[in-house]
């Protein structure tokens, strides 16, 4: 599980190192989105990463991993807004969205360690399409929970579907680049 840590941090850096740069261009834009807004994101790049699985040609040169560190970056803002609220304008500069961030990815791998542990690492053996359809599943969930006012009669909350989606992208994200060291 050493190598998973090690590879699970390098890829939440470079998610980070985005989200930063972003944070710089933007500012925190973002914080006025609500949960389903940012649900929204998630599902369209869940959904062009489907779709980049399925077609057979592209026309347009963009690859999955740039849309599995969107889901990582759209779900931890959406992390973000679950704990702070949703604002008018806004309200956070880049030193403290990176405090945020840096926080929920802490206990985002943590829960992943946890898992982990209990599970093995079967995920190494899984395809990165059931990857893919695996965060779907937890994007309609999390529809439902939503259209449902938040209310839940036996199921984990938004936020656990939110950390399982960045652990699911960040499998794939590893399970990619392992694939392409093996095509070199």
């Amino acid at each position: 599980m050493q190598d998973t840590s090690k590879q699970y941090d390098a890829v939440m850096n470079e998610c980070r190192s985005l989200f930063i740069k972003k944070m710089s261009d933007y500012g925190s834009a973002w914080r006025i989105l609500r949960l389903p807004s940012l649900t929204d994101q998630i599902f369209i790049k869940a959904q062009r990463i489907r779709q980049l699985q399925e077609n057979e040609v592209r026309k347009v040169d963009e690859d999955e991993k740039s849309e599995f560190i969107g889901i990582i970056n759209y779900s931890i803002m959406a992390l973000i807004q679950l704990e702070k609220g949703i604002v008018a304008t806004p309200d956070l500069n880049t030193a403290e969205a990176t405090i945020l961030y840096d926080a929920l990815r802490k206990v985002t791998k943590q829960l992943m360690m946890d898992k982990n542990h209990d599970y093995g690492e079967v995920w190494r053996e899984m395809r990165v399409s059931s990857l893919t359809d695996l965060i779907l599943q937890k994007l309609l969930r999390v529809k439902s929970i939503e259209d449902n006012k938040g209310k839940t009669l036996v199921s984990e909350g938004i936020d656990a579907n939110y950390q399982d989606m960045i652990n699911y992208a960040v499998f794939a994200m590893i399970l990619l680049e392992a694939e392409a060291q093996v095509k070199s």
